[in-house]
């Protein structure tokens, strides 16, 4: 059960944070702690109740190191251990009647020691409304993840439910998987891997990348028949062990292509782009018998299939992530027939003449249909700074938080981008990075982010925003993207040159805005629709007004939504 209420937060007595591993003294009730560091942890700290969640979380013992404390040095200690361990931490879980320190402050401290590990408050049925009501705005902030009843009897799923969603997104976002469909061998992450894995992750397909000389990578060349040192080879269900060219060579292998389909054959319904849109049309036609083929240009999924967390789409209270929600789209369309094509953008649409079928023309063939239901998206719309772009999968990246997340660990990110996509992008890489600075030409995000997000920002202590800026230029160490320069759009290009004092990503947090973009559509043809895009917010205030270099570890960019009244136009050819 979610939390609710309206009021304001109520008062909560001061202490100081509780789970600081680096405090000297040892109170009487510290204990030792047998830890095991082969498998992710769950820590929980309770002082009433901790029999309840000893037994609820009991059931995941199997495969998780659960630990219930009753004080919050124990939790303190225990967490201490893990992580000097080399151990991981998936999931908190923190009893709001725990007096010791205000709940908010107490989830602080665990985010600042595990900012990977997800956190639950728990209440008993006697506190919930009223801790609710005191809660509610922090975890509108991300303070935690979500707030539950404590269970009161056996097999309460619903609070099971939430648990394992969260363990769920822990384990797609943070850990490495426990099997993998897809193995791809290489010798050094480049760009083409790079791309490969963030097209693996958005399909939801669990993978790993090894080195030629691993155990793991002997074994899958042991079975390669290719040219020698062409790389990246790729195995796994999706067939024998081979050279992967591009992303669209290993779409093929996933999922066929669209000339697969019987020449004579006639569709009833053809969707062209499987967004959430896409994926809806691609629901209802099949769900009403309608042969239904859906053809995607990249990954199922579209643009919300690379957001890390959306909290506001209705039916999901405690969040989804775009991956997810694209998967469990397709699963409920091929349920009920639908046939999915990825990595064919649609060329062409011939509309039929005289009771003829349209013909839907890709590279990798055409497709026949009765009916065709455009629902193309947007595409990126490039920084267009030449050392930039040279820098692509070598430490720039568009669009690929999810995936590149983990790369992140102690470095310094630039998101360039103030849509709902890069809030979420910053909010994920912030559980990586050491820094994390959103960059907008608007003076901040509030015209276009949602509320929500820039409140995720603003309460996190890594994250900070800087508006009035742009990219316009950057430079490598080691062949990786080292520094940016950023300019002062309110100035131009006056002062150019390099600042050595802003060498890293430095800001401080302020109220975000947004705006949206605009295109064209070519008769006929059913072309990439660019978005205008200008998301921005406010950072630290500069005082120079020229370009400032701030040293990045890597640097993202996002790509807005497309206008509602950007219709595409087909015609005939």
């Amino acid at each position: 059960m979610e939390m609710t209420g309206d009021q304001h937060p109520a008062q909560h007595p001061q202490h100081e944070p509780v789970l600081d591993p680096h405090r000297d003294e040892m109170p009487a009730e510290a204990t030792a702690h047998d830890v095991d560091l082969g498998a992710p942890a769950i820590v929980a700290l309770s002082t009433d109740h901790a029999d309840v969640l000893t037994a609820q979380l009991g059931r995941y013992a199997q495969e998780y190191d659960v630990h219930v404390e009753t004080t919050p040095q124990q939790a303190a200690d225990c967490t201490t251990k893990i992580i000097e361990g080399g151990g991981q931490v998936a999931l908190f879980v923190l009893d709001s009647t725990v007096a010791v320190m205000p709940v908010e402050k107490a989830m602080a401290a665990m985010r600042a020691v595990v900012p990977t590990a997800r956190r639950l408050v728990v209440s008993p049925w006697s506190s919930f409304m009223e801790h609710s009501r005191a809660l509610r705005p922090h975890l509108v902030s991300g303070a935690f993840d979500a707030q539950l009843l404590l269970p009161r009897g056996t097999r309460d799923e619903e609070f099971h439910t939430a648990v394992v969603e969260l363990l769920n997104d822990w384990n797609s976002t943070v850990a490495s998987p426990q099997v993998e469909s897809v193995t791809v061998v290489t010798p050094v992450v480049d760009g083409l891997t790079r791309s490969l894995t963030d097209f693996l992750f958005r399909t939801g397909a669990p993978y790993g990348v090894h080195a030629p000389d691993s155990e793991v990578g002997r074994e899958v060349l042991a079975r390669y028949r290719g040219e020698p040192d062409r790389w990246p080879v790729v195995a796994g269900w999706i067939g024998d062990a081979e050279h992967c060219p591009s992303v669209r060579a290993l779409a093929t292998r996933l999922y066929g292509r669209p000339d697969e389909i019987e020449v004579d054959d006639v569709v009833d319904v053809v969707v062209v782009g499987a967004g959430p849109a896409g994926l809806a049309a691609s629901v209802y036609a099949s769900s009403e018998g309608l042969s239904t083929i859906t053809l995607e240009a990249e990954a199922i999924g579209g643009q919300a299939g690379t957001s890390s967390m959306i909290r506001n789409y209705l039916g999901f209270p405690r969040g989804i992530s775009g991956m997810r929600l694209a998967q469990r789209a397709r699963s409920q369309a091929l349920r009920f027939g639908t046939r999915f094509f990825t990595g064919w953008p649609a060329e062409e649409l011939v509309l039929g003449a005289q009771g003829q079928p349209h013909r839907v023309i890709t590279e990798g063939g055409e497709v026949r249909a009765r009916t065709v239901i455009v629902a193309t998206g947007v595409a990126y719309r490039r920084l267009g700074v030449p050392a930039i772009e040279e820098l692509v999968g070598n430490g720039v990246h568009y669009g690929a938080a999810m995936a590149a997340g983990p790369e992140m660990q102690d470095l310094d990110v630039i998101v360039v981008g103030g849509g709902n996509s890069a809030g979420q992008a910053a909010v994920h890489l912030a559980r990586f990075a050491r820094s994390v600075t959103v960059v907008v030409r608007r003076p901040d995000l509030s015209a276009t982010m949602s509320d929500y997000l820039i409140r995720e920002l603003l309460h996190n202590p890594r994250i900070t925003v800087r508006g009035h800026a742009r990219v316009v230029d950057g430079g490598t160490e080691e062949g990786q993207l080292a520094w940016v320069t950023l300019e002062d759009v309110r100035f131009g290009g006056a002062g150019a040159g390099r600042d050595p004092g802003a060498l890293s990503a430095a800001g401080c947090a302020a109220t975000p805005r947004l705006a949206a973009g605009a295109g064209a559509a070519r008769r006929a043809r059913l072309r990439a629709h660019r978005a205008r895009p200008a998301r921005r917010a406010v950072g630290r205030r500069t005082t120079a007004r020229g370009p400032r270099h701030v040293r990045a570890g890597r640097l993202l960019r996002r790509r807005c939504p497309r206008g509602l009244d950007e219709a595409r136009r087909l015609g005939h050819r």
